[in-house]
């Protein structure tokens, strides 16, 4: 077994588990390096004391499963088969404990399992999962590494499609072909180019909205590459800017700064967001910085931890999350600075390099 599997064998004996069932393709990929989207089919790493994992994967992934996985012993189930059954058949009688994400299953699968799988007790391991999966390892950094250069040179690219009257869907079309032409697997979540008053909204939907000389113009945007995300928002001034868009966007950079600077092993993800949300409190701003300053990165966009105000959990070097302040000013516009970081052993590593000092587009 890979280091991975022994760490989650290791739980299963302290805690008494007979199995651990894993069905979230994110962490069949992490435990097996076998990549697969399901859809609504049956896909189950399992684990049972005393013998060699096994995958149970839909008959046409079998071969991908075989190359891909370093778990082996693969099962498959067809697609008029009842996954369930054939799981039950392969698992030992008498089961007391079995281990479950009990965050990844709806309450008509975890029925359809109770069902057939006849066990004393389903238990959840998802916090187990989610302390392995925060500390990054160097491989882990790499990849990280290099979907975080993807995902910039997409970036550049689609700057250089910027001008007055272009709609926002169209360099969002812009951005997305980039990406695959990149080679990244697609974006890490819905990307976002926002301008003028709609970079205010935080979470805002690109439309048809065209820049205009003077906009805000928001880019957030991130790709999944080798199975990790990469996000980094940048926000940029079309043509002249305004003396209050330059006091914003210098601002919510200080605040980046000052995020980016509290980030050390010891520390405490509240203190960091404190020391981003006192720089921009101290300019005037803070009613408009309505969010938290960031969340953990990695396999998922948006995994633990989460970097807000009431969270005092301790900072370990391998941990790796954004820094993103913003301020939206309704009627005005918004601007948002988002980095990607990772604890040291001595501080803080910037992950993204993208250019943060306030760029006018001429457009």
């Amino acid at each position: 077994m890979n280091e991975r599997l022994k760490q989650l064998t290791g739980y299963m004996e302290q805690n008494s588990l007979d199995a651990v069932i894993i069905t979230l393709p994110r962490h069949v990929y992490y435990l097996t390096g076998f990549a697969s989207d399901p859809h609504e089919r049956f896909l189950g790493l399992v684990l049972v004391n005393g013998q060699d994992p096994f995958l149970l994967v839909p008959a046409l992934d079998e071969e991908a499963a075989v190359q891909a996985s370093s778990v082996k012993r693969v099962h498959t189930h067809q697609d008029t088969d009842s996954a369930y059954e054939i799981l039950q058949g392969l698992l030992p009688a008498g089961l007391d404990a079995v281990g479950i994400e009990a965050e990844q299953w709806t309450l008509s699968r975890y029925e359809q399992l109770r069902g057939s799988v006849k066990a004393g007790r389903f238990t959840a391991v998802d916090e187990q999962l989610r302390n392995m999966r925060v500390i990054k390892t160097p491989e882990e950094v790499v990849l990280m590494r290099r979907a975080a250069e993807v995902v910039e040179e997409v970036l550049r690219r689609g700057l250089e499609k910027v001008k007055i009257g272009t709609a926002e869907i169209d360099i969002v079309a812009e951005l997305e072909y980039q990406m695959k032409k990149l080679g990244a697997q697609g974006p890490s979540f819905s990307t976002m180019v926002l301008t003028g008053a709609a970079s205010a909204l935080p979470h805002g939907v690109p439309g048809s909205r065209i820049i205009n000389q003077g906009d805000l113009l928001l880019f957030d945007l991130g790709v999944y590459l080798n199975g990790y995300a990469s996000d980094i928002t940048r926000t940029f001034i079309v043509g002249e800017a305004s003396d209050e868009q330059r006091r914003i966007y210098e601002t919510v950079l200080a605040g980046n700064r000052a995020g980016i600077e509290a980030v050390r092993p010891g520390a405490t993800f509240a203190s960091v967001d404190a020391a981003a949300r006192s720089t921009i409190e101290e300019a005037g701003y803070g009613v408009y910085f309505n969010h938290r300053l960031g969340h953990g990165l990695g396999l998922d966009v948006h995994e633990y931890p989460s970097v807000h105000g009431r969270n005092e959990e301790v900072l370990r070097a391998g941990m790796t999350f954004t820094i993103e302040p913003g301020i939206y000013v309704q009627g005005t516009g918004g601007v948002r600075i988002e980095d990607e970081v990772l604890v040291t052993d001595s501080g803080v590593d910037v992950l993204t390099s993208f250019p943060k000092d306030l760029t006018i587009i001429s457009g």
